[in-house]
């Protein structure tokens, strides 16, 4: 169930996704192509959704910020920059309209109350492991590689294209992003993705 501020995170993002990968040819194709960005993101956060439940956790899912410019905790910004917003226009920019990035949102994982209770016995906060934040992430990108397979075959295949995208850019293991959790919640599953979000890629240059 998507909270209303997790709603307008997914759906800003879609449009800002939707204008760099339409370039805004024309309002129909922008609308179009939101709507297909709009699609893959649910279909990720669902599977995480729904996986998180069936490990007691809850996670919420947000754009991805940057708090801080340096290593040290007093060198942040006054308020969290927006980069998920940011970054796809300037890398779209900066690479002549070449390159889509992807890698928008991030997710916040806590245990719910009654994970403690079931585990310990009491009503207390239960933190979730890094592996398990790691299997998590790593079922929305299973989930955007599957999506991929099935638009491909039903014919829409800009769709699949998307999907695979976006699943390429979130498993790169920096910042906040899925791939991150996945490298250090469990290394040979990261690399397992990694080789078959690349190949998949790959395979949107060569055949789709």
């Amino acid at each position: 169930m998507l909270t209303t501020k997790e709603f307008l995170s997914i759906l800003i993002v879609s449009l800002v996704l939707g204008i760099v990968v339409s370039l805004v040819e024309s309002i129909n194709i922008f609308l179009i192509t939101s709507l297909f960005v709009f699609v893959v993101i649910i279909v990720n956060v669902s599977a995480k959704k729904v996986f998180s439940y069936y490990l007691d956790t809850e996670i919420n899912i947000k754009i991805w910020e940057l708090k801080q410019f340096w290593v040290k905790r007093h060198t942040h910004f006054r308020s969290p920059v927006m980069m998920g917003i940011f970054v796809p226009l300037v890398v779209k920019f900066i690479s002549v309209g070449l390159v889509n990035w992807m890698a928008c949102l991030t997710f916040d994982t806590s245990g719910k109350v009654y994970r403690a209770a079931k585990r310990h016995g009491i009503y207390s906060f239960s933190e979730v492991t890094e592996e398990e934040m790691g299997w998590i992430a790593g079922a929305g990108i299973i989930a955007n590689l599957l999506f991929a397979v099935i638009a491909y075959m039903i014919g829409q295949e800009t769709l699949a294209k998307i999907s695979i995208t976006y699943a390429f850019f979130n498993i790169i293991p920096a910042f906040d992003w899925d791939g991150a959790k996945v490298f250090f919640g469990n290394i040979p599953f990261w690399a397992f993705l990694a080789v078959l979000s690349s190949l998949a890629m790959i395979a949107t240059i060569v055949i789709i």
